[in-house]
Parts: C-alpha cells; sequence; structure tokens
C-alpha cells in the first residue's frame, strides 16, 4: 500500500543543476561502431577517431532522394601533421553534454592539439575548430559512396519505400561534387519521377494526383566545406565497412596553429540549381562571431528545462539508466528544429550496416523501415516524453508532419469511400499514402482500393490519435495555442465517425447499433488483435481524445455539441476474466493474433483512463497481472511497453525491473545506441520507451492531482525536475528514503501534490 506524506513539509529552494558526467573515451574507436552522436538545430553527426585519423559522418532532417531514402550527406575524415594522434598519444574524446559538442584531444611528445566539433543550433553549420601548439597541415576529405548511381538489390531495400517488393529496377542516384571556389560543393538533386509517383499509381489516384502533397519534387540537399587557407588537393579512392567511396581532399599549403573548417547544409525545394546553390552561399557568407555562445546557451537553458538523476548503493545499474536516459535526451535534443520529426529507426545517427549485421554489406545509408516511411505505433514513442521533460517545442516537426499530410488524407476518403475525414494509415510516407509494400502489389479483384493488403496493417487507423492527443496536451503542458490543431483533429475523429457508419451501411439499414453505438468493425488493436470488433485501443483513443477537446476553453458551441454527440456514440470497453480475475479485454471479439503488443493495456498507457488514484485500478492491474497474452508478451525489448505499463499501475518491483533492462548500457560504445530490436541501430523507440517509464515512476497526474514517487523504490535515491499539466514545474530530491527538496513552480500547485511512497 501506499503511504501519503503531505508536501507541504518541504519548502527547500531548488539547488543549481548542472549537467554532469560529460561522456569521455581515453582511447580510439575500432571503426564507425564506436562513434559519439554529436549535433543541434536539425543536423546529427556520428564522430569517432580510428587509427589516428578523426573520421565523421553528417545527416540532416528532411534529406528523402528519390526512392525516399534518408541518405546521409557524407563522411569527412580529417588527418592531421604532425599526428597528435598517432600510436603512443595520449588520447581524450569527450562529449560535453552541457554545451552540446564533441572534443578531441591528442598530446604526444610536447604536441598537444584539440579539435573541437559543433553545430550552430540556429544555422545548418557544422564547425571544426583546431587548436594547436605547432604548426598543423589539415587535410580534410569529404567522402561519398554516391559518386556513381548505385544498384539496391535484396534487403537493401529496406531503406527506401519499395522494401521487398520493387517494380523493377531500384537505383540511388550518384550526387554532384566538384571543387569549387577554393572549397567543395556537393548536393543531391531528385529526379523528376519517383516512389511518390509509382505509389499514385499503384493506389489508383491519378486522377486527383496534382492536388496530392509531393515533397519529394524539385526537392535538393546538399551543402559546401571550406576552411582557413584550405585549398583543393585533388581526389582519392578506398573502401570503407566494404563499400567504395571516392574522396575530394582540401588542404592547407601552409601550415597554422589554429584551422577552422565549416560546413554549410542546404535543403530546399528548386527548379533550378542556381538559386539552391545561391541560398546556400548567403548561409555560408553570414558570420556570427556569437554563434557558439548563443548554441551553448540553447543547450543551456535545454539542459536546466528538466532532468532526472538518480543513484543507489545497492543497485549500480541504477546511475546507469539515469545517465543513458540523458544521453538518449542529448540525441532528441539534436533534431530539435528538424523539418521532420526524428525517426525511431535510427534518427540522425546510424551508420555502417555491416557493423551491425556483417551480412548487410550496404552503405551507411541504409536503415531498416524505410527513410520517409512512418511507422505511427513506433513513432508516438519518441515524442510522448517531450511533455513531461518540457520540450513541446520539439515536437513541432512530428505535428507538422500530419498537419502536411491532412488534404492528401483526407482526399483518399472522398476518393475511395466519398465520405469525409482525414484516414491516416499505421505505416504512412511522407507525402500521406499507406507505403507501397505494405498496400500489397498482388491483391484480390475487387478489394477495396482504400485499403492496405496486410495482415498487420489492415484497418489500423487509430494510432493517429495519440498524436492529436498530444497536440492537446501541448496545451495544458507548455501553454500552447492548439486552436490551428483543431481542424486536423476534427477531421482525424470524423473519419472514425463517418467511416464506420460508411461500413455498417455496407452491411445493413442501420450505422448504429441497438444501444446507439458505432460499431468499430473491422477494427485491429494495435496491428495484434485482427479483424477486430470494438477494438479497446481505438475505443480508448477516441474517449479520451473527445474528452480532453470537451475541457478546452476554446471551440465553438456547435463544435462542443458535435464532439459530446460523438462521444455519445463511443462504445464502451469490453472485460473478460482469468482464473476469475476480471482484466480488460483487447476487444469485444477478434479473428486472429498476428503480434506482440498488449493493446489491452492502452487505457492505462498512452490514455490513462486507468492509473494510480483512478478508478478500476485492480481491474488494470490484473490485466498486467493474470492475462495470458500480457504476459507471453512481457519484454523491454525495443517498442515494448511493459515498464510503462507498470510503472502507471504502481508496480514499483515490476516497473523497477524492466526500466533498469530498458535503460542499460547498450553493449555498444556509446551507451545509449540500443537496438536493433525489432527496428534498427540506434532503436529511438526503445530509449523513448525508457524514457516514459522513467518518468511515469516520478510523476503522474490525475485531474488537479500531481502525484510523486507513484513507483519508485525507496532505496533509490534521485534528483528529477519534470513538468506537468497547467504549466506546473516540479524539482525534487529524494535522498535516503526521504524527500530533501521540493519546488513546485508555480507555488499555488503545491496544495495538488500528494507524495506515494509505497
Amino acid at each position: 500500500m501506499w503511504i501519503i506524506l503531505s508536501s507541504c513539509l518541504w519548502t527547500a529552494q531548488a539547488q543549481n543543476k548542472q549537467v554532469e558526467a560529460n561522456l569521455v573515451w581515453n582511447s580510439q574507436s575500432e571503426n564507425a561502431a564506436g562513434s559519439m552522436p554529436c549535433g543541434g538545430g536539425d543536423i546529427g553527426m556520428n564522430i569517432w577517431v580510428e587509427k589516428g585519423e578523426l573520421l565523421f559522418y553528417i545527416s540532416r532532417s528532411g534529406t528523402f532522394d528519390e526512392n525516399n531514402t534518408l541518405l546521409k550527406m557524407g563522411r569527412v575524415r580529417l588527418k592531421l601533421s604532425p599526428n597528435p594522434f598517432d600510436a603512443g598519444s595520449t588520447f581524450k574524446q569527450e562529449l560535453v553534454l552541457k554545451e552540446g559538442y564533441v572534443k578531441v584531444t591528442g598530446t604526444k611528445a610536447g604536441l598537444q592539439t584539440e579539435v573541437k566539433i559543433w553545430v550552430d543550433v540556429f544555422k545548418p553549420i557544422v564547425h571544426l575548430e583546431l587548436k594547436s601548439n605547432q604548426k598543423t597541415f589539415a587535410e580534410a576529405g569529404f567522402e561519398s559512396w554516391r559518386n556513381e548511381d548505385r544498384l539496391t538489390k535484396g534487403k537493401e531495400n529496406n531503406q527506401n519505400s519499395y522494401k521487398w517488393a520493387p517494380q523493377g529496377e531500384v537505383k540511388t542516384f550518384k550526387d554532384s561534387i566538384a571543387f569549387k571556389n577554393n572549397g567543395l560543393l556537393f548536393f543531391h538533386q531528385n529526379k523528376d519521377f519517383s516512389v511518390f509517383d509509382v505509389t499514385v499509381k499503384q493506389q489508383g489516384m491519378d486522377s486527383v494526383k496534382g492536388k496530392l502533397f509531393n515533397p519529394l519534387k524539385h526537392l535538393v540537399f546538399g551543402g559546401s566545406m571550406q576552411g582557413d587557407g584550405l585549398m583543393p588537393s585533388g581526389t582519392y579512392t578506398g573502401s570503407y565497412s566494404g563499400v567504395a567511396f571516392k574522396g575530394w581532399k582540401l588542404k592547407n599549403a601552409k601550415a597554422l596553429n589554429a584551422i577552422n573548417i565549416t560546413i554549410t547544409l542546404h535543403t530546399a525545394e528548386a527548379q533550378h540549381i542556381n538559386n539552391w546553390e545561391s541560398e546556400l552561399r548567403k548561409t555560408a557568407t553570414i558570420k556570427n562571431k556569437q554563434a557558439f555562445e548563443a548554441t551553448k546557451n540553447w543547450w543551456k537553458s535545454y539542459w536546466e528545462r528538466s532532468f532526472i538523476e538518480m543513484s543507489s548503493q545497492q543497485q549500480p545499474l541504477v546511475a546507469q539508466a539515469g545517465k543513458n536516459y540523458q544521453l538518449f535526451r542529448y540525441m532528441l535534443g539534436c533534431n530539435a528544429f528538424g523539418t521532420y520529426p526524428t525517426k525511431f529507426n535510427g534518427g540522425l545517427f546510424t551508420y555502417d550496416p555491416g557493423l551491425i549485421d556483417s551480412t548487410l554489406k550496404y552503405t551507411p545509408d541504409f536503415r531498416n523501415w524505410g527513410g520517409g516511411t512512418h511507422t505511427a505505433q513506433n513513432q508516438r514513442l519518441v515524442y510522448w516524453p517531450m511533455l513531461k521533460s518540457g520540450d513541446a517545442e520539439m515536437m513541432k516537426p512530428q505535428f507538422d508532419f500530419y498537419t502536411n499530410l491532412l488534404r492528401n488524407a483526407e482526399l483518399r476518403s472522398e476518393f475511395y469511400w466519398g465520405h469525409k475525414g482525414a484516414g491516416f494509415t499505421e505505416q504512412l510516407e511522407n507525402f500521406g499514402l499507406p507505403n507501397p509494400a505494405e498496400y500489397g502489389w498482388k491483391r484480390p479483384a475487387g478489394y477495396d482500393k482504400g485499403m492496405e493488403y496486410n495482415a498487420w496493417l489492415e484497418y489500423e487507423w487509430d494510432t493517429v490519435l495519440e498524436f492529436c492527443m498530444m497536440m492537446l496536451e501541448t496545451e495544458s503542458y507548455a501553454g500552447k495555442d492548439v486552436k490551428p490543431y483543431l481542424p486536423f483533429i476534427e477531421s482525424c475523429l470524423n473519419f472514425f465517425d463517418t467511416h464506420y457508419s460508411y461500413l455498417a451501411r455496407q452491411r445493413g439499414s442501420k450505422a448504429l447499433d441497438g444501444n446507439g453505438h458505432l460499431v468499430l468493425y473491422p477494427g485491429s488493436a494495435a496491428e495484434t488483435y485482427k479483424m477486430a470488433y470494438n477494438a479497446t485501443s481505438t475505443i480508448a483513443a477516441l474517449k479520451t481524445v473527445l474528452g480532453r477537446l470537451l475541457e478546452l476553453k476554446g471551440g465553438s458551441e456547435a463544435q462542443r455539441e458535435t464532439w459530446a454527440a460523438m462521444l455519445k456514440r463511443i462504445p464502451p470497453i469490453s472485460f473478460r476474466e482469468f482464473d476469475g480475475h476480471p482484466t480488460i479485454a483487447p476487444a469485444k471479439v477478434w479473428e486472429r493474433v498476428n503480434n506482440t503488443e498488449s493493446p489491452q493495456l492502452y487505457p492505462v498507457y498512452p490514455w490513462g483512463i486507468y492509473g494510480v488514484g483512478k478508478p478500476g485500478l485492480d481491474t488494470a492491474i490484473n490485466t498486467f497481472k493474470y492475462d495470458t497474452d500480457v504476459l507471453k508478451f512481457k519484454s523491454h525489448v525495443g517498442w515494448k511497453q511493459d515498464n510503462i505499463f507498470a510503472a502507471r499501475l504502481g508496480l514499483v518491483k515490476e516497473a523497477a525491473e524492466f526500466t533498469l533492462l530498458k535503460l542499460k548500457d547498450s553493449g555498444r560504445r556509446f551507451p545509449a545506441f540500443w537496438g536493433p530490436g525489432f527496428d534498427w541501430v540506434p532503436d529511438h523507440n526503445w530509449g523513448g520507451s525508457g524514457m516514459i517509464g522513467l518518468q511515469e515512476m516520478l510523476l503522474q497526474t490525475h485531474k488537479e492531482k500531481i502525484f510523486l514517487f507513484p513507483a519508485w523504490p525507496k532505496e533509490w535515491d534521485v534528483h528529477f525536475k519534470l513538468h506537468a499539466p497547467h504549466q506546473t514545474t516540479v524539482e525534487a530530491v529524494w535522498k535516503n528514503g526521504k524527500v530533501e527538496l521540493l519546488k513546485v513552480i508555480p507555488e499555488s500547485r503545491r496544495k495538488d501534490i500528494v507524495i506515494l511512497v509505497k
């Protein structure tokens, strides 16, 4: 049972919190698998030193080619003479978390050299700043494996939208790379024909093609590299991790003690490359001596917004989990201002696939489950933790992804079924249509062309409602104006109302059942319970989003009447028993089990219908403990949510066990490069679900109440700062089995704090 402690006892002042425990490596890496992430704005790099040479990959949000592969910019190789990283040198590579950069230092026989690598958070520029106590020659090589066209065959097509079902030859087209103006210019310019055109034709939508949003058309991305005293110095060829490449060298003719190299990036729709290049030059020529200070200040405020630091004398994995929570949040912060959301299958930090699976001798552009393909069940876990970490601004790229596709989703409903509402499929392209491989090329004659012919994805429409809920929650957590999102949210809800009425009328004369409820059939409880009747995950989503809309201060009277009327049409959640224990059922009935998710617990998380301090908690706990499918599916790997469910249910022992498994070191040199799990490395939905579970162990809410430590082991010490609804922040220290500090902003919310200790 819980012991409820009064929050009035603690009024101590918050401590000045600094980000601690920078990640330090004192030896060089064997290869890119030992790389360290670094980035900012919307740029990510993998940095490592190998055999005395500093290397890094550069990735950027939104760089999709004709096949919808998320291409890297390239790889940079820095060679120095005299070389501070030669054998026998004293070496140090450090991720300076507080200020968001990587510092590499080498000392040998009186030579002392430092290279600082950082990204301007506010402009797409990568900086290398070298300082040495001896005059140094620098050779900066830009390496590309896209120096010529490359056929992608077999599993390599998993990096693009064709996946396992390419229709003919698939080719990754070469980039344009050349020396120019004492530097290097590189870019990829999409050809007119792309996977968008293939998908539109496949799905029979040619007649409305001109109305569809196409983000691949005329897309150009790339950049330029230049440096102090550096001049073109020829080309070279080589092979890395089994993949051939070509390199372009810039080298300084005169040795210098300080050398600054910049790589400026630009991505835009441009029919003429001259226009794109002109905009790139504008960015490259803007000089701002305060850029690093502005970037440092951004990271400083980022770390001050929230944190979790924890330890235990009995359990060393506790501190490890806290460290990895922080490292993963750093990776998320590197795409704070992306054109596109952070991808669940590697984000901006993928590397050579042959170093993950030796059979995959593909280029560094490879990632499993596609580049421009959006898998909503996975993406949601990357973005939910940003509410409690105070990073609502970083959710905009994810919201923009959906709102940009609203008209395409509405056109699908109108085109195929003749009704209103935005129907979003589970595996969705960045142009709003179902992934062509998942849609299916071999389809029965007469099969509904609006449907995916797919055992996992058929009738799975409801994941978009989680993003609707996130949009709504940014109002309470961060004071955001959600009115611009209301048309999107209403259209998503309207789809369920109109489409299931439409389907009911295909079967008979009535749109509703005998109780006046929608008949949510055929449906899907996640990807697991298929051909479901009244899936619990869908019902919980509709009830919660509609209920949240009715709590909004905005909205017209007509809108509120519409929302209230639809809420009445949502059927109730179904239940079943195991050995006399009542539990939440995944649906009223279903035909088969197809995957290993536990959507019967989605009313616990994300929907919060059941949980600590709420009615029916015992039934939800029974579901976690006795449902035979839930027991069979339990795991900490990848997108599994058992750590979150346990925390939401106040199950301290189970929450602790799953969280420590989820957030322990990855087994790779960078401890938060988890995976591949069910997806890829680094597995961002693994990290996101770990973040969520840890947050829920510390802070949960119900109505006006804020529960602290609802699933926290008494013997674990923690200092945290997290965000709560009504623009509230809570900072607390739990140490030696008691609260030593509690700060609540605004102070008026202190009365709502309930400290629960089991």
